[in-house]
């Protein structure tokens, strides 16, 4: 029977230096170079950053989840969830270890579906950490629904002309190439007539309008773009796993963003709940340690048990994308991952403030940039509400009507076939009487 919560020792052995350099090394580069982590290397930031990652490739640990012909090491998507967790305490880590959103998920892609061409001009250099890229998707008057896109891609000659507008294009600023989601074929259905652009960032009539921050943030230094594609213009090899290929690309492409975020949500989880219980140790009110409240104490409960039924939650699905090598297969785990994803993160970040008082909301400690990092874990990928109907629609596929008046479970029913079943005992039983 193969049933084992075990890790194993020679990758534990890894993932016990990774812990212990990404306290050491790494979350550093988050105090001295907050949020610059998608901003390209340079200077003193490349100085402090490239030796960092030499000594994660030295150990085995780049891009763990890629196979040996992409430069990782084909560890799949449950050790990338073990290691995934570690990194979730730093903006930094997964840089260094060479699988952030949204590259990682962006260079999965371009490697199913690339030419040879592609990947030697956008997917190598991603992988090697030299350069950004951006999934832009979403569009203005669209919101969650890619059926009502309007961005349009026209063939002109051996050409390609884009024009529309898309909204939230993560990290575009910083980003050398944009993956872009457009329609090719308005005739048909949006799941056909759809496909996806390789466009690099300094294309003419490629325009950031404006970059949206969350709350907080300062005007225009956001990472969320607003962007014009003002009759772009890119060549017919720019196209991406062929013309309507674009819905079955996204799959791919936002299956495993989606359970990455997860991954590493479970290590910021974690450090809140970390900080959480050193405080209630640390604090002393009203003659006794916080620890010894039972409020707190029910705070810290509630908190470990939220992270175990999420963490078991997502390595079960780690394992069963690994085993069946097909996001459709996982299709309803993944979306059950997102849905409680953003309430276990914000429910231990807000205990963990509630318990540093007055210091927890402060810009001197990191909760409320949880908070906030728990609503956009909620809208990313897809609003929590569209992944509850596509669980609810996966798991009725499993079930079947009932035929009759009653319900399958209605007990005089069921009592009267169980005695039609037992009829013979009971006539014994009277004879007996």
């Amino acid at each position: 029977m193969a049933w084992d919560f075990e890790t194993d020792p020679e990758y534990q052995k890894l993932l016990d230096w990774a812990d212990e350099f990404v306290r050491d090394k790494v979350e550093p580069l988050d105090l001295v170079w907050p949020h610059q982590q998608f901003t390209p290397l340079a200077g003193s930031r490349r100085d402090a950053v490239d030796p960092l990652k030499a000594e994660v490739r030295r150990q085995g640990l780049w891009a763990t989840h890629l196979g040996p012909e992409l430069g990782g090491q084909g560890h799949g998507q449950l050790k990338l969830a073990l290691l995934n967790e570690i990194l979730g305490r730093s903006q930094w880590a997964p840089i260094v270890f060479g699988c952030q959103a949204p590259d990682t998920g962006n260079a999965e892609i371009i490697a199913h579906y690339g030419t040879d061409a592609q990947k030697e001009r956008y997917l190598h250099p991603l992988l090697e950490g030299e350069l950004f890229s951006c999934y832009s998707m979403t569009e203005p008057h669209a919101g969650a629904d890619p059926t009502l896109f309007t961005t349009r891609a026209v063939r002109d000659g051996s050409s390609w002309i884009i024009n529309g507008w898309k909204f939230f294009s993560s990290n575009a600023a910083s980003a050398s190439f944009l993956i872009v989601m457009v329609v090719t074929d308005p005739d048909v259905s949006a799941y056909q007539g759809m496909s996806m652009f390789l466009v690099p960032t300094d294309t003419p009539g490629v325009k950031i309008v404006r970059n949206v921050g969350l709350y907080g943030e300062r005007d225009n230094e956001g990472s969320h773009a607003l962007i014009h594609y003002d009759n772009v213009r890119v060549p017919d090899d720019a196209l991406l796993g062929g013309e309507g290929k674009a819905f079955i690309i996204a799959q791919t492409r936002l299956g495993g963003g989606r359970i990455h975020h997860a991954m590493r949500t479970i290590g910021l989880a974690r450090k809140a709940l970390d900080m959480m219980c050193e405080r209630a140790l640390s604090r002393h009110t009203q003659g006794s340690r916080l620890s010894d409240k039972q409020f707190v104490q029910g705070y810290i409960a509630d908190s470990y048990a939220q992270l175990l039924q999420f963490r078991l939650m997502v390595l079960y699905t780690a394992w069963e994308i690994d085993k069946y090598n097909d996001y459709k297969k996982v299709r309803k785990d993944i979306a059950a991952v997102k849905v409680v994803m953003p309430t276990v993160l914000h429910d231990i970040a807000w205990r963990a403030m509630q318990i540093h008082g007055a210091l927890g909301v402060t810009n001197e400690m990191p909760f409320l940039g949880m908070v906030t990092g728990a609503a956009v874990m909620g809208l990313a990928d897809g609003p929590t509400e569209v992944h509850k109907t596509t669980v609810a629609r996966q798991v009725l596929r499993d079930y079947q009507p009932t035929e009759g008046t009653w319900p399958t479970e209605w007990i005089p029913g069921k009592r009267e076939a169980a005695r039609a079943q037992l009829a013979e005992y009971l006539d014994a039983e009277v004879g007996n009487l």
